[in-house]
Order: C-alpha cells, then sequence, then structure tokens
C-alpha cells in the first residue's frame, strides 16, 4: 500500500490546521491497537537487549549503532510465528511502531556509557555509582523528550520535514505488512541465520564458552588432560608469530618497532564486520586511512623520535609501548583535532540550522495555526513540556550538582543552550538524517572550560547533559516520523520513548560493570580498565582528550603534538570545503580519519572489509529483485544487524560466564 502524504505545494500553502485535519481524516487510525501491553513488554525486552548491543558496540568504535530496524524485523517475525502456531494474534503495524520506538530510544540511552560519563570517570579516576549512573541518565533523556514534543508539531506537522532514517523505517514497516512475496519473513531469515552464525564463531574465539563447554561440560580437563582450553584465535596473524616464535623466523617491523605492538594486526571480528557495512565503503575507507597514517607512518617516527616512550606504572613495572599508549601518548591530540575542526566546520558551513533557530524564536504562536483541538486526545499536551522542562532542568542541574561537584551556576548555565542545540540537531536529523552532537558538545564544553578550567566537571558533565538532551530529542523526533506516516497516536510513542529509557537504563548499567569495570583478584574495580584491547572506548578519549587540553592547556603537549594537530585541523577544514564543493561527491571524511587514529587498526581494516564486501555485491548485483539482489543489497541491513547482534551477544554472554565461572 503506498504511504499517503501531502504534496510540496500543500505543504508550502496549507496552514497547520488544514494538515491536521487531512492527517487525521487520511492517516490516523484511531482503532488500531497500538501501545498494548504485549507491544510495551516486547519492546522493552528487545530494547534492553539490542541497548545492550549497542554499548558493546559503542566501546569498541565510538559508535551509537541504531536498533530500530533490527527491533521492528524481529517482532514482525516472533509474532508471525505465534500468530501461525496459534499461540497469539499476529502483530499489528502500529504495535511493531511502538516496539520499535522503546527498542530505538532503549539503544540511543546508553551513549554516555562510552562516551562523556566514561570520560568523567577515567578523567577523575572515580567510577561513579551504578544508582548515580541509572538516576542521570534517566533524567537527562526524560528531558529529551520533554523538550521533543512541543517542535514535534513544528518539524513534523506543519513543516513535514523528511527525516530520512524515520521515513526509512516507515517504509519498512508498511512493506513488511503490506507487501507481497513473504519480505519480511525473508529479512527476518536472513538476520537470523547470520546472527546463529557469528554467535558461534564468536563463541569458538571466546575463552569463558569454551571453558565452560569443554571443562564444565565435557569435563576435558580430567580426561584428555587440558589445563587451558581450545579456542580459535580472532587474531589470524596469531598462527604465524606462534609459528615464527618456534622456528626463529622474520616478525614485521617498522623503523625498528613490532607492528604488533603498533596495533597492525589481521582480526576477524564479525561485529566490525556487520558495523563496516552500515557504515558504506566512504567512511570506513577513511577510517582506514586515519589509522594508516597514524599507526604505519607517525607513530613509528614519533617512537623513534622519542616522543612517545615506554612509561613506568606506579608498582615500577614498565609499560610496554602498544597501541593504548600511542593514542593516549601522542596521537590523540592530532585525532581528536581532526573530528573537531571536521564536525565544526560541516556544522559552520550549514547555516540553514542556525538561521532556523532564529525562525524558531521569532514565529509567533498565532502562525502556527490552530488543529490542537482537533489532536488533543492524541498529542502530547504541550503544558507537560512547559513545566516539565523548567522542573526538570533545575532537577539536572542539582543533580549534576550532587553526584559530580559541577557548581550549581555552571549547570545552571548551560541550560539555555539545551534549547539552541536541540533546534541544530532536528534541523540536521530532519534533513540528513545527522545530529551533530560531537561538534555540538565541544562548544559546550570550551564554553564551560573557558569559564571553569580548573573542574574537568565543569565542562564534561553540561556537555553531556546538552548532547545528550539534544540528540535524544533529535531521535526522538525521527522516531516519531513514521508513526506519523502510519497513523499512530504521538502519545503512545512518548510513553513508549520513557519506558526504552528505562529499559536501557536496567539493561546496560550492570553491564558497564561487567564489561568495562570488572572486580580484580581482591574485589575491586578500577577505571584502569575501562579501556582495554578489547574495548578502545574511541569516544570517551575524544571527550578526555578535550577535557586535558581545557585543564592543561596546549603548553603541556609536545611540540610534535601540537604541529600535528595545527596540520589535522587544516586538513580537516579543506576535506569538509571539498566536500561540500563537489556536493559530497568527494570520497572522504574528516570526522571518520580522525576516528580512525583513535580506534584500533585491526578494527578499523575489519570495517572496511566489511564495507567492501557490500560494495562490491552492490556492484555485482545491480538488478532489484533478483536473488543476489535481494541478499546483498535489500538484505545489507538484516546482515549486518544479524553480525552485530550475534556477536555482540555472545560476547556479551562470555564475560558473564568468565564471572561465573
Amino acid at each position: 500500500m503506498a504511504l499517503q502524504h501531502l504534496t510540496d505545494e500543500q505543504v508550502q500553502t496549507w496552514s497547520r490546521a488544514q494538515k491536521d485535519e487531512w492527517w487525521f481524516k487520511n492517516v490516523f487510525r484511531g482503532d488500531m491497537a497500538q501501545l498494548s501491553l504485549r507491544s510495551g513488554f516486547t519492546g522493552f525486552m528487545l530494547g534492553g537487549i539490542l541497548a545492550a548491543t549497542s554499548l558493546y558496540i559503542g566501546g569498541k568504535t565510538g559508535i551509537s549503532v541504531g536498533v530500530g530496524l533490527t527491533s521492528v524485523i524481529l517482532a514482525f517475525a516472533m509474532f508471525r510465528i505465534f500468530a501461525s502456531l496459534g499461540w497469539a494474534k499476529d502483530y499489528t503495524i502500529l504495535e511493531n511502531n511502538c516496539t520499535q520506538s522503546i527498542a530505538t530510544a532503549a539503544g540511543y540511552v546508553v551513549s554516555p556509557l562510552f562516551s562523556s560519563l566514561a570520560a568523567y570517570m577515567l578523567f577523575v579516576d572515580h567510577i561513579v555509582p551504578w544508582w548515580q549512573m541509572m538516576i542521570w541518565m534517566i533524567v537527562i533523556a526524560v528531558l529529551g523528550v520533554l523538550v521533543a514534543f512541543p517542535m514535534k508539531r513544528r518539524f513534523i506537522n506543519e513543516d513535514q520535514l523528511p527525516f530520512p532514517e524515520g521515513r526509512a523505517c516507515g517504509v519498512v514497516l508498511d512493506s513488511l505488512y503490506t507487501g507481497e512475496g513473504g519480505e519480511g519473513m525473508y529479512k527476518a531469515k536472513l538476520l537470523a541465520k547470520v546472527a546463529a552464525g557469528a554467535a558461534i564463531y564468536q563463541a569458538l574465539i571466546s575463552d569463558g564458552w569454551m571453558k565452560l563447554l569443554q571443562f564444565k561440560l565435557l569435563r576435558m580437563d580430567k580426561w584428555a588432560g587440558m589445563t587451558e582450553p581450545w579456542t580459535f584465535h580472532e587474531r589470524l596473524d596469531q598462527y604465524y608469530y606462534g609459528m615464527a616464535a618456534k622456528a626463529e623466523i622474520w616478525i614485521p617491523k617498522i623503523l625498528g618497532t613490532d607492528i604488533r605492538a603498533l596495533g597492525l594486526r589481521l582480526t576477524l571480528d564479525a561485529a566490525m564486520l556487520g558495523v563496516g557495512g552500515l557504515m558504506g565503503i566512504a567512511v570506513a575507507t577513511s577510517c582506514l586511512l586515519g589509522a594508516f597514517v597514524n599507526f604505519v607512518v607517525l607513530a613509528p617516527i614519533m617512537i623513534q623520535a622519542g616522543d612517545i616512550v615506554q612509561r613506568v606504572a606506579p608498582n615500577g613495572a614498565p609499560i610496554p609501548i602498544s597501541r593504548a599508549e600511542i593514542v593516549n601518548q601522542w596521537s590523540m591530540w592530532w585525532g581528536v583535532a581532526m573530528m573537531v575542526a571536521g564536525s565544526l566546520t560541516t556544522l559552520l558551513a550549514k547555516p540553514d540550522l542556525f538561521v532556523a533557530v532564529f525562525k524558531s524564536f521569532r514565529r509567533k504562536p498565532g502562525q502556527a495555526g490552530g488543529g490542537s483541538d482537533l489532536l488533543k486526545d492524541i498529542e502530547v499536551p504541550l503544558w507537560i513540556s512547559f513545566v516539565g522542562v523548567p522542573v526538570m532542568g533545575v532537577l539536572t542541574a542539582y543533580i549534576a550538582h550532587l553526584f559530580f561537584g559541577v557548581p550549581v551556576g555552571m549547570a545552571l548555565i548551560s541550560l539555555p543552550l539545551i534549547l539552541v542545540l536541540t533546534v541544530i540537531c532536528t534541523n540536521s536529523m530532519a534533513l540528513t538524517s545527522w545530529t551533530p552532537t560531537g561538534a555540538l558538545s565541544k562548544i559546550t564544553q570550551f564554553t564551560m572550560g573557558a569559564i571553569d578550567r580548573t573542574n574537568p566537571a565543569s565542562n564534561l558533565i553540561p556537555a553531556g547533559m546538552t548532547s545528550e538532551i539534544s540528540s535524544n530529542a533529535a531521535n526522538l523526533l525521527s522516531d516519531i516520523k513514521p508513526g506519523y506516516m502510519l497513523g499512530g497516536k504521538p502519545r503512545h510513542q512518548a510513553i513508549g520513548h520513557v519506558i526504552g529509557v528505562v529499559a536501557g537504563v536496567l539493561f546496560c548499567v550492570p553491564l558497564f560493570f561487567l564489561l568495562f569495570v570488572p572486580k580484580n583478584a581482591e574485589g575491586l574495580r578500577s577505571t584502569s580498565t575501562i579501556i582495554s584491547e578489547q574495548f578502545s572506548m574511541p569516544a570517551a578519549v575524544q571527550w578526555r582528550g578535550v577535557a586535558e587540553i581545557i585543564a592543561n592547556g596546549l603548553h603541556s603537549l609536545p611540540a610534535s603534538a601540537l604541529i600535528t594537530m595545527a596540520i589535522a585541523a587544516v586538513c580537516a577544514v579543506v576535506i569538509e570545503l571539498i566536500k561540500m564543493a563537489t556536493k559530497g561527491k568527494f570520497p572522504l571524511s574528516s570526522v571518520a580519519i580522525g576516528l580512525g587514529v583513535v580506534l584500533p587498526p585491526e578494527s578499523t581494516f575489519a570495517m572496511w572489509v566489511g564495507a567492501m564486501i557490500f560494495f562490491v555485491m552492490a556492484k555485482v548485483h545491480k538488478t532489484p529483485g533478483t536473488s543476489g539482489w535481494k541478499r546483498w543489497v535489500d538484505g545489507c541491513e538484516p546482515i549486518c544487524a544479524g553480525l552485530i547482534s550475534g556477536a555482540a551477544l555472545m560476547g556479551i554472554g562470555n564475560a558473564i560466564v568468565n564471572v561465573l565461572i
């Protein structure tokens, strides 16, 4: 069934009252089940599980992975199977839409755990108690919901902005429930098969699962005399190095440095293959370029020059040079400079985003048109936001002071930025599906740092607060778009978003402690484990890097770091200007190049391989409708979601098994 929408002329000429009346009469499905008990429960469970995978991938890549479409396909398949078995009625399209609202909110709420909050803990060397994490994340996410809904009537009802990511979700939902040929079940089966394969592979490379299988179940330590479980090496080059150690053969080096110390390993990471497929060849190639320049060219030179050295731990033990040491001692600075300069250039080059802010503030209430009476029973009442935003804003400022030591005045100063940043984020999300939270957070961070550079919490926490609230609001509006297209009740989606926030927090805060700050042999936790070989925490590294620059000043950095920062910033601006001049045809991204600097190069290469596989397959299978096109082009998202979810869930399970055994 073709989704109904207004023509461009109608969007331009009709008042909001006319648009609301047209939508109410032609699109709204008031008698269809939406936020039912089962859709709420399904969304809560799926959202929590998929949010866990989002946290896992965020710890590895610093990227928030959207889980909306994955939840749509899984919920569709699950209830289609239940209906065929006679266990339940089939899901309605709007129940599924509510489920994806809940799951999407759960997926996005976890980002502070691998960005601002993690950076704060690294900077002050203090682990925030779990209950403080939960309260903080829920409060700022709910404030994002309250900020979003007054804007919903403007951006969605009146301006009818596209929100490409949200629209894609609406189109997928419509095709699942009205399409022919079993398209929905095909995608669900594809996702399930790939997830199962990725899970099996992840189990084979996981010490916990192999201990459970070989020692606890098969008792191979008793009858086979095994002392260590057999696992398949995820790092494929380990087989060569094992042979080289025995045969005393050549070990590759660059300027005298073992390439393993540079992080140049050949790793088969199923989750990173999926992430690469989702990010596309241009972004993945940019990441790979950043990794190559940093770890193959610059890092060996800096090690030889003595700007990257072997340090000594507090206990006197030497800390060998490794990828993490290279990033922390030197390369983080030019990577962060490139990401900040590139994202700010992209933001400042879109004056329409800033113009929209002033237009929003100058618009008189009467210009919005009527229509509120017609939709009063399905829209979120505006008074809730008008009362809730100032109340929750003051509460947020107080919590920032109570939990993190941010002066109340500093927290309150940052609050007015929320509305401005939300309008910018929402306009960007509405037009491009991109939220410039990285750039916007740095604006808050540098602004707060200029006022108080002595207290890192004064810039990290307010910046995290403003960026998370604005991105939550923008993502919520994108999430509401498919509901508007399909005739759902916005009020139900708002409630669903809050349910998702709670689900994401309840599932992922305990997981944060399990994955990133596990107890040591003495039963103690330490911030030193937040960044590890498995989880490089690139987003937290970026946040902490900016905070260190604010606290210590540029003079504290080596001269070579300052020079490369300046060069990187100039290159970032040039790259983004060339992209604008070529209208996006220039294939490189400065932000992605900077990300490649702080990511493990082995992960970057795996992401590039994943992106290249789908790029090549899209070139080979060009004809829509063919089996190859259905699998590799139309099925790209289910395959990538399967790789990510299968590997991530099994990796999380491995951490749990290691705790239990």
